[in-house]
């Protein structure tokens, strides 16, 4: 029995993709699944995306791309995160796409025979290559042997609907395709929406959209419900149940006292791990179907959860979050973060588990 574990619903999934799928039809899905799918494996994910109906997919380095490759994913694969420096020539043997975001990276790729996709900044301003560099990137890449399949984009603000500077990327983006055909490409699949724009910006859908943070069901706009199924669940097992005095303290420098005597008992994650000492004091843990309050110091190792009167098994599950505790977002709001970087914090001694995995496509 393992003590500490992320439970990956493939079913979530796979119904998260179909859903993407039925909603932007009949654009194409580029799938993300860079940093091992938000967590969740990236092979192991991008099989199922791919057998429900994932088109291409995204990673941001070259690594992750021949990962993927390895584990057998044919589909079309775009990376873009990379540096003129590296030794590129194994990612272009394995068919993948270069996305080049500066006039370096682009004279990089221009003699190789390889697939790229030209990413305009549009107002993000990280990477990407800025408009006064448009033309010259266009140009160079037109009479180049590699060929450009289209332009990409970020959006800032897009989990913000009320924000003008999504409208304000749009256009942006409108002028770059517009200026890059006048350029003489042809670029044929141009993506911008990411996850927010996917569910909620059908006019921002261009040939294909690029999502990542729903693939794994969660919601990327406060509030929404887009019938999105959460797929990963954080789960321990409690290794030690005691009972405590009224005034007692627990865990380190005593930052918690019990207000009554009763029970607590131990699970078995902490900050090496990926749960971060902020927790303390934010977040239920559910056991048996009900929540109790963590108390006191997040350790390294382990944390303290209060049971007041009720008392469990050693070896119970506890729900860290997923499927019957907390959201990945109820816990990111607790901690004053977002969804996205809950679902990447298990790490450490914790040991990925896979169920479910049906091929509807």
């Amino acid at each position: 029995m393992d003590l500490l574990t992320t439970r990956i619903d493939l079913d979530a999934i796979a119904h998260n993709i179909r859903l993407i799928k039925q909603k932007v039809a009949p654009a194409q899905v580029m799938a993300v699944v860079k940093a091992d799918a938000y967590n969740h494996g990236a092979v192991e994910v991008a099989r199922v995306l791919a057998d429900n109906g994932a088109d291409q997919f995204g990673v941001a380095t070259l690594a992750e791309a021949l990962e993927l490759r390895q584990g057998g994913i044919t589909q079309p694969i775009l990376t873009w995160i990379w540096s003129p420096e590296q030794d590129i020539a194994a990612v272009v043997k394995q068919g993948i796409s270069l996305g080049v975001p500066s006039m370096e990276h682009a004279r990089a790729v221009a003699e190789l025979d390889c697939e790229v996709t030209i990413k305009v900044d549009t107002g993000l301003n990280r990477s990407g290559v800025p408009e006064s560099q448009w033309r010259e990137v266009f140009e160079l890449l037109r009479d180049a042997r590699a060929t450009v399949t289209g332009l990409f984009s970020h959006l800032a603000s897009a989990d913000e609907p009320e924000s003008p500077m999504t409208d304000l990327q749009a256009k942006t983006f409108e002028r770059a395709i517009e200026l890059a055909r006048e350029c003489g490409l042809e670029i044929p699949v141009n993506h911008l929406a990411n996850s927010p724009a996917t569910l909620n910006r059908p006019d921002l859908v261009h040939q294909m959209v690029r999502p990542g943070l729903i693939l794994y069901g969660c919601e990327p706009i406060p509030g929404l419900d887009h019938g999105l199924a959460p797929a990963m669940t954080w789960a321990g097992r409690v290794t030690v149940s005691k009972t405590i005095k009224q005034g007692e303290g627990t865990s380190y420098n005593h930052t918690w006292h019990a207000p009554q005597d009763g029970n607590y008992c131990v699970v078995p994650v902490g900050y090496a791990d990926g749960l971060p000492r902020i927790a303390q004091g934010h977040l239920e843990v559910s056991i048996g179907g009900k929540r109790y309050p963590q108390v006191g110091r997040v350790c390294m190792d382990q944390i303290v959860i209060w049971l007041g009167d009720d008392t469990v098994a050693p070896g119970s599950e506890a729900i860290i979050f997923g499927d019957g505790g907390m959201s990945a977002t109820e816990l990111a709001d607790a901690i004053g973060t977002i969804n996205y970087e809950v679902i990447c914090m298990p790490k450490g001694r914790t040991v990925r588990q896979y169920v479910g995995g049906r091929n509807e496509a």
